[in-house]
Parts: C-alpha cells; sequence; structure tokens
C-alpha cells in the first residue's frame, strides 16, 4: 500500500514539473515570437542605419578579400553602393594613414591618427583603438560638421579591422545620428514666435519639421518663457494642455480658478477650458507646454 502510495506522489510530481516546464517554455516561445515580430515590423530608422552601417562596412571587406587593394577604386567610384550623399567608406592603416577617402581624395596618404573631432575628442585614436581591440570591430560616437555646414552633428561611426595579405586595414563607415532621431537644443531652434511679453519655441511638432522623417507621434511640445509681471492673453485650446515649470513662480487660471505655478510643478489643463499665465515672480517663467494631438491653429481659440 505504501509503495502504490509513494508511486502515487512520484507520478504526480512528474506531471506537476511537465506541466511547470510546458508553461515556462510556452512563456519562452511566446517572448521569442514577440521578439522576432518587433524585429521585423518595428525597428527604429536608427537601428536600421547602423545595421546598414555594418552590413556596408561587411561587405567591403568581402570585396577587399576577393579583389584585393582593387577594390579601392570601387570604393571612390560616386553614386555606387559604395559611395552615395553622406556615406561612403574609408580604409585606414593601422598607424592611421588614410589609404581610401572618397568625399576627398587628396586627402589620401595623410597620417590622421591625431585626428580630433569637433569638440577635441582624439577621433582618430578611437578609431584605431577600437578596431584593434581582441573582437576587432565596434562603434565610435564623436560630433562633426555635415558637409557644407560649420556646426557640429552627432555622428556614429562603425570601424573593423581586416588584412590583405601583411597588410592590416581598418574599413569604417559612419552616419549622422540626426538624420534620424530629433535632436535638438534650445539655442537651435529657429522656429520662434513672439507675441506681446511671451516667447515660444517650438521643440518638437511633426506638424512643423521641416526635414524628410516620419515621427510617428502625435503629441508637440513647446518653450514657453513669459516675461516678470506679463499676463498672457485667456485662450481655449480645443485638446487636453499640459504646463509643467522649468524656472520662476506664477498662476495658471483654468475657468478663472488659479493654480499655483512654480518650478516642477505640472498641471493638466482639460479640453475647451478657459485658462491664462499671469507670472507673479521676480525673475522669468519658463515651462513647457505639451499638446495631443500636436499644436495646430486650428485647435487654440485665442479670447478677446
Amino acid at each position: 500500500m505504501n509503495l502504490f502510495k509513494n508511486l502515487l506522489c512520484v507520478m504526480l510530481i512528474t506531471v506537476l514539473l511537465l506541466a511547470v516546464a510546458g508553461c515556462v517554455q510556452s512563456e519562452k516561445t511566446v517572448v521569442i515570437e514577440q521578439e522576432e515580430q518587433i524585429n521585423e515590423n518595428e525597428q527604429n530608422e536608427l537601428l536600421v542605419q547602423k545595421e546598414n552601417s555594418m552590413s556596408l562596412v561587411n561587405a567591403a571587406i568581402d570585396l577587399m578579400n576577393e579583389k584585393g587593394e582593387l577594390a579601392f577604386d570601387d570604393f571612390r567610384e560616386k553614386d555606387s553602393q559604395w559611395y552615395h550623399n553622406n556615406s561612403y567608406i574609408t580604409v585606414w592603416t593601422t598607424e592611421g594613414i588614410r589609404v581610401v577617402f572618397p568625399p576627398k581624395v587628396s586627402g589620401e596618404g595623410e597620417n590622421v591618427s591625431d585626428l580630433k573631432d569637433y569638440n577635441g575628442k582624439p577621433l582618430g585614436r578611437m578609431l584605431i583603438d577600437t578596431a584593434l581591440r581582441e573582437d576587432g570591430e565596434g562603434w565610435v560616437n564623436y560630433d562633426w560638421p555635415k558637409p557644407g555646414e560649420t556646426e557640429p552633428s552627432k555622428k556614429c561611426t562603425f570601424t573593423k579591422r581586416t588584412s590583405i595579405g601583411n597588410q592590416t586595414y581598418l574599413v569604417h563607415s559612419g552616419f549622422y545620428v540626426d538624420d534620424y532621431v530629433y535632436n535638438k537644443n534650445l539655442e537651435d531652434i529657429e522656429d520662434i514666435n513672439y507675441f506681446g511679453d511671451a516667447t515660444v519655441r517650438n521643440l518638437i511638432n511633426p506638424n512643423r519639421v521641416e526635414m524628410d522623417m516620419d515621427m510617428d507621434i502625435d503629441y508637440s511640445i513647446a518653450h514657453f518663457t513669459v516675461k516678470t509681471g506679463a499676463t498672457l492673453d485667456s485662450l481655449i485650446m480645443k485638446n487636453p494642455e499640459t504646463y509643467y515649470v522649468i524656472e520662476g513662480e506664477g498662476m495658471l487660471y483654468i475657468e478663472d480658478v488659479p493654480f499655483e505655478l512654480k518650478k516642477g510643478q505640472l498641471v493638466l489643463v482639460p479640453a475647451n477650458a478657459k485658462q491664462y499665465i499671469k507670472n507673479t515672480g521676480d525673475v522669468d517663467l519658463e515651462l513647457l507646454s505639451i499638446n495631443q494631438p500636436a499644436w495646430e491653429p486650428q485647435n487654440e481659440i485665442i479670447l478677446e
């Protein structure tokens, strides 16, 4: 009898373990399927571009393995898979001698091991050291002006080590990050609206971005500066509007009910509510205004 009970217990425990294992396996399967779906359908443009740069470098190395240094002429050919717009293949020696540089062929042969980026970072050494480490490849991030511009942009470059015979080369290709990620400083915002005693800068608004980029958002963020003692005109937004105070003090009136504004304060104004703001402090009142959907003139009604 005891033997039967023991066998029964063993069988029950086995069934439970199998059930748990099945659940864990099912959960793992679901996670893997979800990750595959994200990878196939929802990759962001930045990730896609990083993969493109890596693929271009790897393809260039494959061509070098096939044609040797004769591949260098292919890399210099404009409007080819190797060189178009701001995308190109660069080849260095491990000493930092620039062997292939399509944007400026006259710069080939120069030693650029001491090259620095816009902010003084040792770009040359960073590229060399990254490619010479054990795994032989990696990414380098730095600041560099786009062609024809003087102010820097964030650039991301993939570099990889390879060899032709006894000669070791570093092959790299990069891209400007802000072509794929919206990235702005307040002082860089050119779209500035002045009205009365306030300044408005549209930090981000998918309806007002002059660039070929699908932002995939339906909200906007604006930076308000209200001068000391100033009161903004009453208005109504057809959508909810959120204010977040960065600096200063003031009062936000919603249907004539006062709400204190101070640093770190957040207030949500309901849709279709009358509102106006008054700076009650001794410094400029700075705040963020967040609208969803993104701000458009037809959603705002200025009251007299």
